[in-house]
């Protein structure tokens, strides 16, 4: 195996819960597949989607010396109605505040996230319609 590694150890927790991390770190997440103590797989990958996209997207407004104030990135997943219930479309919402952001720049920002640089969408399905949409607040 060539390139970079990723490890993560995931202990169960009783139930339909999992804690994750990485080996010998204290900092750990919980997946709840029942939805009581955490988010469930599916919400887990979902989050992980738009984590890696947002964090591309404040480092490329960073780069261009207009930092992002605040993000938050609603995320909507369709599944189908089968086992396994696996996503077919997911679509991102990215509310974005910052002084000097233009539109147009947020946007290519986004694009460059979601298309190129992030890769958590990269390991996906390529039949996962994945679109975005933006609100400057």
């Amino acid at each position: 195996m060539s390139g970079k590694v990723n490890t993560v150890v995931v202990q169960w927790a009783g139930d339909h819960r999992f804690d994750g991390g990485r080996p010998g770190s204290p900092h750990t997440i919980r997946l709840d597949a029942s939805a009581q103590t955490g988010p469930g797989p599916v919400d887990g990958l979902l989050c992980a989607l738009a984590s890696c996209t947002g964090v591309d997207v404040v480092d490329i407004l960073e780069k261009r010396r207009t930092p992002v104030a605040s993000l938050a990135i609603a995320v909507t997943g369709q599944r189908v109605d089968a086992v396994p219930a696996r996503l077919t479309a997911v679509h991102l919402t990215y509310t974005i505040t910052g002084a000097g952001i233009e539109r147009v720049h947020a946007e290519r920002a986004i694009e460059l996230a979601v298309t190129k640089y992030c890769s958590v969408r990269d390991s996906l399905r390529e039949d996962i319609a994945v679109t975005w949409s933006l609100e400057l607040a």
